[in-house]
């Protein structure tokens, strides 16, 4: 059979997506367990979220030492031993902490669950916060920061996220030196017994899961002590707002990274869709348009993208890119140019379908695993969207027209709303 390779393959466009039902248990203290059971491979992830974020801190990079710590020795188990315990039965363990939520993660078989829990418990309720660890833990970040605030790119990422919401915001405040330096171990201990200590969580279970998983978890975390209140978020959420640039100069570096945006909203927004499409079009992909002129045309970097980070309470829009210093204030221009023709002319009808159909497909690929279903379904379960945001995720996408993105462009992307910021030089 001969094969025309002029002629693109037929495909059949995603419209829809079929996902499996969340089975919500509570357990005998309250606490919802939500469970995604996709009984492919016999491993599991049980993961522990709690409202302890930073926007629950009272003194800055609590919540980060506080989760980290909690591996590093309980009444029962040393570091050692907790670091022993763990690979014995090849569990993996994450500790977040995100400026909303903070959560312990287990991995593990399924058939080793109930070696997992009590020691998710004895973290939960009885960590010791050795002052030697939490030595070793400050010390380690502190290197870590030092290297990363000499990288342009990190150091224009936390400008940016500064002058969006400010150095006092939740979502503005990063892991500054000062900040690591100056916290005591009572801070940290503080931050546990308020935010974490007998107060309420959620559960989410994904992977082979089971009644009989539910009722391990039950006789393990379902006997936990818990308040019903809650913590309630203590911090400066003004926000101080200019639209004057920055330009962090740094003459020894050959490079310049670029972050240009603004506050924008979360997925709650009824705009929401109609600017992760325009976002798409402009840089949220590999064609991208800016891609295709920065990177593709005029050759002033290997990559630029555009983003809409979205957090419980708010949300922003992002373009970031690394370029010659000397093609800086040019790389400005053409993406105010290209935000200029989506504000101005319609997008053809046959690239609109094409981002919609990669938006589709990325949507369905990010998909595979019971996991990464957890995940998207955490908006849902944890951040309070409609049931059928999911569900109905594709066809808002198709529904979004080139009328609707000339509309979201000039409302939300007018070059006086944006703010920017250069590490580097121009």
């Amino acid at each position: 059979m001969f094969l025309d390779r002029t002629q693109s393959p037929d495909f059949q466009a995603i419209q829809e997506v079929r996902l499996p039902a969340v089975q919500t248990h509570y357990l005998d203290n309250g606490i919802p367990l939500h469970m995604i059971a996709v009984a492919h491979q016999p491993v599991l992830r049980l993961e522990c979220v709690f409202n302890a974020g930073v926007w629950y801190e009272q003194v800055p990079v609590t919540s980060f030492f506080a989760m980290k710590m909690l591996a590093e020795g309980t009444r029962s188990r040393s570091s050692t031993e907790i670091s022993e315990y763990i690979d014995r039965y090849g569990i993996f363990l994450e500790l977040n902490s995100g400026p909303d939520r903070a959560s312990i993660v287990f991995y593990c078989l399924t058939k080793f669950l109930p070696n997992a829990l009590p020691l998710l418990r004895e973290m939960l309720t009885e960590p010791t916060f050795p002052q030697k660890e939490l030595e070793d833990l400050r010390n380690i970040t502190l290197q870590n920061l030092r290297i990363n605030y000499e990288k342009n790119a990190y150091l224009a990422g936390v400008l940016f996220r500064e002058k969006l919401f400010g150095t006092n915001h939740p979502y503005g405040r990063g892991q500054r030196p000062e900040y690591v330096a100056q916290f005591t171990q009572s801070d940290v201990v503080d931050f546990y017994k308020k935010a974490i200590l007998n107060q309420p969580f959620q559960l989410i279970l994904a992977g082979q899961a089971t009644e009989n998983e539910v009722l391990l978890i039950n006789r393990e975390l379902g006997q936990l002590s818990v308040q019903s209140d809650g913590l309630t978020p203590s911090v400066n959420t003004t926000i101080a707002d200019d639209n004057l640039p920055v330009l962090a100069e740094k003459p020894d570096s050959i490079q310049s990274s670029i972050r240009l945006g603004r506050r924008l909203f979360n997925r709650s927004h009824p705009d929401f869709f109609k600017m992760l499409v325009t976002n798409e079009i402009l840089g949220g992909y590999f064609g991208s348009r800016l891609m295709k002129n920065i990177r593709e045309e005029k050759g002033f970097t290997y990559g630029i993208s555009s983003n809409m980070p979205s957090f419980r309470r708010d949300g922003y829009f992002l373009i970031g890119t690394d370029v010659n210093k000397e093609n800086t204030q040019q790389t400005l221009d053409e993406i105010r140019k290209e935000i200029q023709i989506l504000q101005t002319q319609p997008v053809p009808a046959d690239e609109l379908e094409t981002v919609k159909n990669y938006m589709a497909g990325e949507f369905v690929g990010s998909l595979n695993t019971p996991f990464e279903i957890a995940d998207r379904y955490k908006v849902i379960l944890l951040d309070g969207m409609p049931e059928d945001f999911l569900t109905t995720y594709i066809q808002n996408i198709r529904a979004v027209t080139p009328t609707d993105i000339m509309e979201t462009a000039t409302l939300y992307l007018a070059n006086e709303q944006l703010r920017e910021v250069v590490v580097g030089g121009k």
